[in-house]
C-alpha cells in the first residue's frame, strides 16, 4: 500500500472516530467470511461500522482523533459507532452465538478506556428505547393514580348526591 493510501485510510478513520462516542477493539481470529459478513450486516443495521485496518494505522487514527489509544496486538477489528450500548449488545450476542468470536480486546467510551468486563456490563443495560419506555411508565403511574383517586371521589360525590335526593324525596 502506498503512503498516500495509508494517509487517506488514517484520515477517513479519524473522521469517523470524531463523530462517534464508542470504539471497541475485537479480535476476529477464527471467523470465516460468512460469519464476518453476518457481523458486519448486523452492525450496519444499527448504524455501526466495523473496520479492519492495520494496528499501526488504527493507532495513528485513534491518536489523530484526539483520543489516546492502547497498543494493539494481533488481528484487530474496530467497531465505531454512536450507540455504545447497541454495539456492545450486538457484539456480545454475536459472540455467544459463535463460540466467543469475535473476542473483545477492550475499547473506548466517550474518550475513556474500557475493558472487556465493562463492555459486557454495557451490553447488559436495556436499550435506549426500553429506558425511555420505563421512564414514561414511571411518570405515568402517579398521574394515573391521581386520576383514579379523582374519579373515585367523583363517584362518591355522585352517590352522596343520589342518596341526598332519595332522602329528600322520601321525607
Amino acid at each position: 500500500m502506498k503512503k498516500t493510501e495509508k494517509e487517506q485510510l488514517v484520515s477517513d478513520l479519524s473522521a469517523k472516530l470524531k463523530g462517534a462516542n464508542s470504539l471497541y477493539y475485537t479480535d476476529f481470529t477464527g471467523l470465516n467470511v460468512k460469519r464476518m459478513t453476518e457481523l458486519r450486516r448486523r452492525l450496519r443495521r444499527a448504524g455501526i461500522e466495523y473496520v479492519v485496518i492495520k494496528n499501526t494505522l488504527a493507532l495513528r487514527a485513534v491518536n489523530d482523533s484526539g483520543l489516546i489509544g492502547q497498543k494493539l496486538k494481533g488481528p484487530t477489528g474496530l467497531v465505531v459507532g454512536k450507540d455504545a450500548v447497541g454495539a456492545a449488545k450486538i457484539l456480545t450476542d454475536f459472540a455467544k452465538e459463535f463460540e466467543d468470536k469475535p473476542a473483545m480486546k477492550g475499547g473506548m467510551l466517550d474518550g475513556k478506556s474500557i475493558d472487556n468486563a465493562q463492555v459486557k456490563r454495557l451490553a447488559a443495560l436495556p436499550s435506549r428505547d426500553q429506558m425511555l419506555a420505563d421512564l414514561g411508565a414511571g411518570l405515568q403511574s402517579p398521574m394515573a393514580a391521581f386520576v383514579g383517586a379523582l374519579n373515585g371521589f367523583l363517584y362518591m360525590f355522585a352517590g352522596a348526591l343520589d342518596a341526598l335526593k332519595t332522602q329528600r324525596e322520601g321525607a
